[in-house]
């Protein structure tokens, strides 16, 4: 699975770890990428959706429709 939000467009950031000795090495910072099926009412069928923590909570405020709407908008299939 890609790290990166359907709907928010978050992706992983990069950065350094740095040990106790002050080493740098590299490192990822990954979103909280969640897997979650909605049922979409205007088409009759569920679909699955790949959305950061954040991403989920703006479909809880804004609904499912208008979360697939703006995902088609990008040019993303659902």
């Amino acid at each position: 699975m890609s790290a990166h939000c359907q709907l928010t467009g978050r992706k992983p950031g990069f950065g350094n770890s740095i040990s106790h000795s002050h080493r740098r090495t590299g490192r990822r910072f990954d979103p909280n990428i969640q897997r979650k099926r909605y049922w979409l009412a205007s088409e009759g069928r569920h679909v699955r959706l790949t959305l950061s923590a954040k991403g989920i909570k703006t479909v809880d405020t804004i609904g499912v429709e208008a979360a697939v709407a703006r995902i088609r908008a990008r040019g993303e299939k659902v």
